[in-house]
C-alpha cells in the first residue's frame, strides 16, 4: 500500500505498563522529541483522580538517545520476567547504516537495551543490571543486552519460555526474525538477515546470531515485518506456542512454529491492513492495529456444525465424532492427527474462554 504524505517513523513509540502498576501507577513511554531530535524514555504516574487519564505533570525522563535522522527510531518497551526494561533502538536511519552503528558498542542505536527503572545510580535514572553481558567491557555501553540489529519493529517475550523474539526491519532484500540472547551480535550492517551486506560483499555468518526465520522483500507486495507475540490464548488453539507477526504492505498475518532443529512458517490471513503493532490482552489474546482501528485475532475454531456459534452442539458432535472413529481435520484441535477425549477438553476450553 501506498504510504500517504503523513507517513512518519516518529512520535509514539512505545509504552510500557511497571510490572507493579496496580500498585505505584507508574507507565513508560518513548516518544520523539526535537532540539535535537532524540528518542525520550519517560515514567508518568496515573492521575489520582481518573484511573483512564495520566497526569501529565508527573513525566521524570529516564533516558535520551539522540537521532541523527527521522527513521530507525525503533521504539519497543517491554519489562522481563526479571523485572528490567527492555528498549529497542534503530540504527539511527538513512538507508545502509552511514554512521556505521550497528557494529558500534560504544552507541545505544541499533541495539536492545535492558535497564533497571526501579533502581539508580552513577547520577542517572536507572540503573545497571549486574549480570548485563557488556557491563564490565570498558569499550562498551553497559546498558547494551544485544546490538547489530537494524530497526526492531517490535519484540516481545514468550511468557512460557521467556524467549526474546524480535522482527528486525531489512534494508531492500531481507526481512528477518530473531530470537535475542544477551550479548550476541546480529550482524548488521555486515550483514542483512542471512545475506552478506552490501550484496556481493565478504563476511563470514558464524561471527554473527543469524535469523531464525527471513523472507525477501518485495514479492507478492511485502516490504515491512511487524513483529507480534508467540500466542499462549485459549480461544486458538492451533496457533498455541507459535510466533504471530505479520507485514505492514500487505497486512499478511503469519504463524512461524518450531520442528525440532527447523521452524516452520504459515499464513493465516492477508488482512490488506497497514499492520503497525500487535498487543496482548490479560488473557493472551491476540489483538493487532492498523488504519487507525484496534483489531482482534478470532477463529471459528470448534464450531464444528458451521452454524457460528461454539456450544454443547460442537461437543455432541466432536464426541460422535470419536467414537464413530470418523476422523475431521477440523476437530483435531490439538493437531495430533487423532481425536480423542483431549480435543473435547480443548473444545470446551474454546467455549469456555
Amino acid at each position: 500500500m501506498d504510504q500517504d504524505g503523513g507517513y512518519t517513523e516518529e512520535g509514539l513509540l512505545g509504552l510500557a505498563f511497571h510490572p507493579n502498576y496496580e500498585e505505584n501507577g507508574y507507565f513508560y513511554v518513548n516518544y520523539t522529541d526535537y532540539g535535537p531530535k532524540r528518542n525520550v524514555i519517560a515514567r508518568y504516574s496515573v492521575d489520582t483522580d481518573n484511573p483512564n487519564e495520566a497526569d501529565y505533570f508527573s513525566s521524570t525522563v529516564i533516558l535520551e538517545v539522540n537521532q541523527p535522522y527521522n527513521n530507525h527510531n525503533g521504539g519497543q518497551m517491554e519489562f522481563g520476567s526479571d523485572g528490567y526494561l527492555y528498549i529497542s533502538f534503530g540504527d539511527g536511519g538513512s538507508g545502509g547504516d552511514p554512521l556505521e552503528n550497528g557494529q558500534n558498542l560504544s552507541t545505544l542505536l541499533s541495539t536492545i537495551i535492558r535497564i533497571d527503572v526501579d533502581n539508580s545510580s552513577d547520577e542517572l535514572n536507572y540503573s545497571i543490571p549486574l549480570d548485563n553481558p557488556f557491563i564490565n567491557n570498558n569499550d562498551a555501553r553497559p546498558e547494551i543486552y544485544a546490538y547489530g540489529l537494524r530497526n526492531v519493529w517490535r519484540f516481545s517475550f514468550d511468557p512460557e519460555t521467556n524467549l526474546l523474539w524480535a522482527a528486525d526491519v531489512g534494508q531492500n532484500a531481507w526481512e528477518e526474525i530473531d530470537i535475542i540472547y544477551p550479548g550476541l551480535n546480529y550482524g548488521w550492517n555486515k550483514m542483512e538477515a542471512s545475506h552478506c551486506y552490501p550484496p556481493g560483499s565478504d563476511c563470514n555468518p558464524s561471527n554473527y546470531e543469524l535469523p531464525v526465520w527471513e523472507y525477501e522483500l518485495y514479492v507478492d507486495g511485502v516490504c515491512s515485518v511487524t513483529g507480534g507475540y508467540v500466542y499462549r490464548g485459549n480461544s486458538i488453539w492451533s496457533l498455541r506456542g507459535k510466533y504471530i507477526y505479520g507485514d505492514w504492505c500487505t497486512g499478511d498475518i503469519w504463524a512461524l512454529s518450531s520442528n525440532e532443529n527447523s521452524y516452520l512458517n504459515e499464513e493465516i490471513i492477508r488482512t490488506d491492513i497497514n499492520i503497525t503493532s500487535f498487543g496482548v490482552d490479560q488473557y493472551n489474546e491476540l489483538f493487532f492495529c492498523g488504519n487507525q482501528r484496534i483489531y482482534k485475532l478470532t477463529s471459528n475454531e470448534g464450531d464444528l456444525n458451521n452454524d457460528n456459534v461454539l456450544n454443547v452442539l460442537d461437543v455432541i458432535l466432536l464426541v460422535n465424532l470419536i467414537l464413530s472413529q470418523q476422523y475431521n481435520d477440523a476437530a483435531d484441535l490439538n493437531g495430533d492427527n487423532i481425536l480423542n477425549v483431549l480435543d473435547v477438553i480443548n473444545l470446551i476450553n474454546i467455549i469456555l474462554n
